[in-house]
């Protein structure tokens, strides 16, 4: 059986029936994007990485709870999201402060978020360019709510719908919308140099 060829429900309902080979098919294809995600909300690689972990344990303990007339992705990063956020509010980490910090951006941040504007066939100015504007979007974005900051990074990092990220913060429709009006409105007020 060639699990790649599978589409996310169908593997869904064989780790159902505890087929470890397709919940490491999912495991593979979200992995990634999973660890982005968390990365931007708490901006430390091990912790990342142990929160991924736990957060598709979670997922894979509580697969008979998840309903197919949503997104497999919808509904793992609600887990990884919720997880998250819970583990912020207990550790009380400040996420959005980048003062005090020498590694407040890093290549890997950069990597994992990929936001940094690179366009083809640019002069070493140009790239140089881009990356110092990269990262001042990331620090503008790293000031934001934990808030704003998913639900910016959600739809314009990872280009996902209002309604998918409704599911994924657990918020209505229009919260999502009055969180990106507002997100926006403060890169704006942070990035207004970049922008004269």
């Amino acid at each position: 059986m060639d699990y790649k060829e599978k589409t996310d429900p169908e593997l869904v309902e064989l780790c159902k029936r505890g087929n470890e080979r397709a919940a490491a098919e999912l495991v593979h294809r979200f992995e990634r994007p999973v660890f982005s995600l968390i990365y931007r909300m708490v901006r430390d690689r091990e912790l990342s990485e142990d929160l991924a972990q736990e957060a598709f344990v979670r997922a894979f303990n509580n697969i008979g709870r998840y309903d197919p007339s949503y997104k497999f992705s919808s509904w793992l990063f609600k887990v990884a999201y919720n997880l998250t956020i819970d583990h912020l509010r207990k550790k009380r980490l400040d996420t959005v402060s980048i003062h005090g910090s020498p590694t407040a951006v890093t290549s890997e941040m950069q990597q994992a978020t990929a936001i940094t504007p690179v366009a083809t066939g640019e002069l070493p100015d140009q790239a140089l360019e881009a990356r110092e504007i990269g990262s001042e979007i990331e620090l503008a974005i790293g000031e934001l709510r934990e808030e704003y900051r998913t639900a910016i990074i959600l739809r314009h990092v990872d280009g996902r719908a209002y309604e998918e990220i409704s599911q994924i913060m657990d918020v209505p429709l229009g919260t999502v919308k009055t969180y990106i009006h507002r997100a926006r409105k403060e890169l704006q007020v942070h990035l207004q140099h970049l922008l004269t």
